[in-house]
């Protein structure tokens, strides 16, 4: 009878290059080379299991210095799979709208956000984290808590746009309009007509955000791209290529 080898489990860290945090894994492996790799989900250190500890920790010095190098070099094409640094008292800029951070460690088993307005004008986000939990799952944590709230904060005005462009150039039903946080696409929309949105298109220009909305509406028309679809879209927004182009270009710098 055999078993199936168990897969080591990495070690999970951070890269602090600037203001930019890069979310490292480090694995110790049956294997004679050391290996580094950069991608979209963060930086990749592999090294051979027997190495001694003081050969190791060269290994993983030199590891660092070359995510730092490759970083500089890469400008900030991998900003949107790298974890921002938030700090008390921070701004944080979505689209037209600024939100204050203020931050506060507990002993509370999760990690929780609140947003309030204050008679200003401006909106406080209240994060309170728990000191317990690794970095790892904490900047994971503060990520989607951002979004949560300010999803909260845009939902009923992104309602509103939808419902607008659906009467100009559709006049489908639609059941229900959502912001989730979603880094693998814009939107998208079932043939029942839920039509899902990226939090992240809310760091995107009004028009462009009007483009993903279009997009997703033409879907109640043709649920594919076929050239039917794109004509649905070309009558609601004949400029829509100018868009893609945005979103190609800038994709990395929307993100919490």
């Amino acid at each position: 009878m055999f078993f199936k080898k168990k897969k080591a489990k990495p070690e999970q860290t951070f890269i602090e290059v600037g203001d930019r945090r890069i979310p490292a894994k480090i694995y110790l492996e049956m294997r004679r080379g050391v290996r580094f790799s950069l991608g979209k989900n963060g930086a990749i250190c592999r090294l051979p299991l027997m190495l001694l500890p003081g050969v190791r920790q060269s290994e993983l010095d030199r590891f660092r210095n070359w995510v730092i190098e490759k970083v500089a070099e890469k400008g900030t094409e991998d900003d949107h799979a790298l974890g921002k640094i938030y700090n008390d008292g921070d701004i944080l800029q979505v689209g037209s709208r600024h939100y204050s951070i203020h931050i506060e460690w507990t002993d509370n088993k999760t990690h929780s956000a609140r947003l309030r307005a204050v008679p200003s004008g401006s909106k406080n986000i209240y994060l309170k984290l728990t000191k317990s939990d690794t970095e790892t799952n904490r900047a994971k944590a503060i990520r989607q808590l951002l979004s949560r709230t300010v999803a909260q904060d845009y939902q009923s005005h992104v309602e509103r746009r939808v419902m607008e462009l659906n009467h100009l150039f559709f006049r489908k039903e639609i059941k229900s309009v959502s912001l989730k946080y979603n880094t693998s696409n814009w939107g998208s929309c079932s043939n029942v007509g839920n039509i899902n949105l990226s939090t992240c298109l809310l760091f995107a220009p009004d028009d462009v955000v009007d483009y993903v909305i279009i997009h997703e509406l033409a879907h109640l028309l043709e649920m594919n791209h076929s050239p039917r679809f794109w004509k649905h879209v070309a009558d609601a927004m004949p400029d829509y290529k100018e868009k893609q182009r945005w979103l190609k270009q800038n994709w990395h710098a929307c993100n919490f």
